[in-house]
């Protein structure tokens, strides 16, 4: 059996997988918190203490880079080590995958019904794959095609340098750098940026705080989902909650057409991670698909390149599965 785990900062959602059955059909599954636990090994432990199995391999999908079968959870302080981890819980072998990375191998697996599509555009068979996932930051990953199946790759593209589109975005651009040394995409379009362009609108004055809202902002520690749910209640105009989601739907189209152009996705575009979901009236407006398209010259390739949004919550732990699966056929055989 294979164990697999998309290990995040706030929890940790785990699956123990029967290659017979695939990663859709678990044995057992399980969402914990992260920081309840002193280690990664001590977190898995109670896991597999609820479901009475042990299994012989494990992969690990992380929020940050894998290098040389390493990497480090910085919200938790955890050093993983594929080596100490498979010696540590009794295991044949532990694959560490960047989170991106397992998101993108999930997105060649997704069914008719996981998906909403933005743009039909014209996919081409084996084309490259791009994934940009807002969630509390901005992910990036893409899959390439190497005859037989999607070979995918994490990166830390969401930290690129933010490029305007027009003099609200220079305003944007300009009060954002008085506040941080650097201003990337995941300042703007991610759950730690959709506060940011609120606040940016607020204090320049480009848009009044109504008193309601200001008081809901207060009593919550998260503002996203106010901020959200204010700009899309029918029911009660928010001009300012109105005007950040477009901002933020524009700068995620911008950049999620910049990786589409970057690695030539011309096999599509999937938006994952918690945000798109949530949004997808404001995803299938002109904010964020005309800036998807608005490549000058290119602007015709960015319309023949398919986009979608992924709607199944759990596409890194499927991805994590579906590469554990595929490592331990490729060592069998």
């Amino acid at each position: 059996m294979l164990l697999a785990a998309d290990l995040g900062g706030t929890k940790t959602n785990l699956a123990l997988i029967d290659p017979a059955a695939g990663p859709r059909a678990p044995l057992a599954e399980a969402s914990l918190a992260s920081a309840e636990h002193a280690s990664l090994t001590s977190l898995v432990e109670a896991f597999l203490a609820q479901c009475g199995q042990r299994p012989g391999c494990a992969c690990f999908g992380v929020a940050g880079p894998v290098v040389a079968g390493r990497a480090r959870i910085t919200n938790l302080g955890w050093e993983l080590s594929e080596r100490e981890l498979a010696a540590g819980l009794g295991l044949a072998r532990v694959w560490l995958l960047n989170d991106m990375a397992a998101t993108a191998t999930a997105v060649w697996h997704l069914e008719p019904g996981d998906r909403k599509v933005l743009q039909a555009g014209e996919p081409v068979a084996g084309g490259n794959l791009a994934v940009v996932a807002p969630g509390t930051g901005l992910g990036e990953g893409y899959a390439t095609w190497d005859g037989r199946r999607y070979l995918a790759f994490g990166s830390e593209g969401g930290h690129a340098d933010f490029a305007p589109l027009d003099e609200e975005g220079r305003a944007l651009l300009a009060h954002l750098a008085g506040l941080f040394e650097h201003v990337s995409y995941e300042r703007i379009c991610s759950g730690i940026g959709l506060p940011n362009v609120y606040a940016f609108l607020r204090d320049t004055g480009r848009a009044p705080e109504p008193a309601w809202l200001a008081e809901r902002l207060r009593a919550q520690v998260d503002p996203n989902p106010v901020i959200v749910a204010a700009a899309q209640d029918p029911g009660r105009p928010c001009e300012i909650a109105r005007r950040s989601l477009e901002i933020f739907c524009r700068a995620l189209g911008a950049e999620s057409g910049n990786l589409a152009l970057k690695i030539m996705a011309t096999g599509g575009v999937s938006l994952a991670g918690g945000i798109p979901a949530r949004i997808l009236p404001w995803l299938e407006s002109d904010a964020f698909l005309e800036a998807f398209r608005a490549k000058g010259r290119f602007r015709d390739l960015m319309e023949r390149i398919p986009v979608q949004v992924a709607l199944d919550p759990k596409l890194a732990l499927l991805g994590a599965a579906w590469h554990g699966l595929d490592a331990m056929g490729g060592e069998a055989a």
